[in-house]
């Protein structure tokens, strides 16, 4: 999800924590365990710092290693003992077994995503993306919202209000993945076109779109949505088989990008001075365009003048690239 889900998701398990009858009676305990929730539902993703040190690094291991069973018990435990020294008089196991509910809470759910998580490691490096819910729910993030206005301004006690609302978003998460797979379904059922290898049917922000990407088996792909019974196609897109495109798979962006996407393909651009090769993932298809890119910019005898990975629109992409064009 994105981080302001997994914030507020922080303090609604914050507030399902009053189930526990030590904590409901102890405003400093659950001062404490509120700390400790809002940094186990933020903790896994501080690989994001990663971004200091270059794009490529961050793609390549964002949601890696950090959302792992390892890693998710060394949150558990740097996190309790910093609340343990800042809160030593509270009893820390219920701290502990909070945070550790907030840390699995935030991977669990980054699962349904279509990103998704190598939850799996280090028995292995495979991308887990169930491909259910949006990164960005409206209803996830204003459910829990709203409930924790209720508790702010006293007009709902916590623990009744977050059970109830715990118990609707596990209904909720049962329907979407049961709608995922009717869609799936669906999708199978509506195309009467060439066999594909496999369907990947992707969740929009709205419940009755979906982005779908039909896999061939020679790697290339279809692109198009179902907008409720509706299945469009807009193009076919497959990589470019030009020299640069192998050379292009020697820069670390590239290599960065293709171990985080099975689903790229790559265009080759002719310049005054060389090649552009970009390489885009065809999961992500917004406004026409495909933000998630790779992109290496060479001369003649494919020797590299410029890269760039991460998410771009087209425009400001070229902006970057524009001095290594002439």
């Amino acid at each position: 999800m994105d981080t302001s889900t997994h914030f507020v998701m922080g303090i609604g398990l914050a507030g399902l924590a009053y189930v526990d009858p030590v904590v409901a009676s102890s405003p400093m305990l659950a001062a404490a365990v509120m700390v400790g929730t809002i940094a186990g539902s933020q903790a896994p993703d501080i690989d994001t710092a990663l971004r200091l040190k270059s794009n490529s690094l961050y793609i390549r291991n964002h949601r890696g290693m950090s959302h792992s069973p390892p890693f998710l018990l060394l949150w558990v435990l740097l996190i309790t003992g910093v609340i343990a020294l800042i809160f030593p008089a509270v009893p820390i196991g219920h701290v502990a077994a909070w945070t550790a509910v907030a840390v699995g809470v935030h991977v669990f759910t980054d699962l349904f995503n279509t990103y998704g998580t190598q939850a799996a490691r280090p028995f292995t490096e495979r991308w887990i993306a169930w491909n259910i819910i949006h990164i960005f729910d409206p209803f996830l993030f204003t459910s829990h919202v709203v409930a924790i206005l209720l508790w702010a301004f006293d007009l709902a006690a916590p623990a009744p209000l977050f059970v109830s609302l715990y118990i609707v978003i596990a209904l909720y998460y049962v329907w979407r993945i049961v709608a995922h797979a009717q869609a799936v379904a669906k999708v199978k059922r509506l195309d009467n076109s060439k066999p594909a290898l496999r369907y990947i049917v992707i969740p929009t922000i709205s419940w009755n779109r979906w982005h779908v990407v039909k896999h061939f088996a020679d790697d290339s792909y279809e692109i198009g949505k179902m907008d409720g019974s509706e299945l469009t196609w807009h193009l076919h897109a497959s990589s470019s088989t030009h020299a640069a495109v192998a050379a292009s798979r020697k820069s670390p962006e590239v290599n960065a990008f293709l171990y985080f996407t099975s689903y790229a393909v790559a265009e080759v651009e002719e310049l005054p001075a060389g090649y552009k090769v970009r390489w885009a993932d065809v999961r992500y298809r917004h406004r026409k365009q495909y933000p998630f890119v790779a992109v290496v910019v060479m001369d003649r005898n494919f020797e590299t003048i410029d890269t760039y990975v991460g998410w771009l629109s087209d425009e400001k992409m070229d902006k970057k690239l524009l001095s290594a064009r002439s």
